[in-house]
């Protein structure tokens, strides 16, 4: 199965993917609204080890996923598996504006202080993130379906 080269930068990309889709429902679900019930006091040094040990788990995930969402539509020569690993780096760009513009600045706000509003806002607009990974491993098995199928 492996033994063409996009098969492995394949594989990657679904391995984060599929990896970063589970975290990120874990994340909605359970992590972030349990922020609410840490505590005012503790809050800021909570946040501040939240930021640093998820950093060190998502971030050689998320940047797998995006240098080998580079590569696939240059990889892959079946047009519509092509064209799929297109609309899925388009999502993986999307995941990043949306950590970049949203998320980041609300955890630097929650970073100086407690806010039940930032938190439900952080916990709102996770469903953005939440919904486009949701989507990419969708996509994503749609390219391996295609891919594994003989074409490629």
């Amino acid at each position: 199965m492996l033994s063409n080269p996009y098969l492995w930068v394949l594989t990657l990309n679904i391995f984060a993917t599929f990896s970063m889709t589970g975290i990120i429902w874990f994340v909605q679900v359970v992590h972030y609204p349990l922020f609410s019930n840490v505590g005012s006091e503790q809050f800021t040094t909570y946040e501040g080890l939240h930021q640093n040990l998820t950093t060190i788990v998502v971030a050689p995930l998320m940047l797998i996923e995006l240098f080998t969402a580079f590569a696939l539509p240059f990889l892959i020569t079946d047009q519509p598996a092509r064209l799929f690993s297109v609309v899925a780096l388009f999502l993986i760009l999307a995941i990043f504006a949306t950590t970049a513009f949203v998320q980041v600045p609300i955890h630097e706000k929650l970073s100086s202080a407690f806010s039940a509003g930032l938190v439900e806002r952080l916990v709102l607009t996770n469903w953005i993130r939440t919904l486009l990974w949701s989507v990419r491993s969708f996509v994503m098995v749609a390219v391996l379906v295609i891919c594994i199928g003989g074409r490629g």
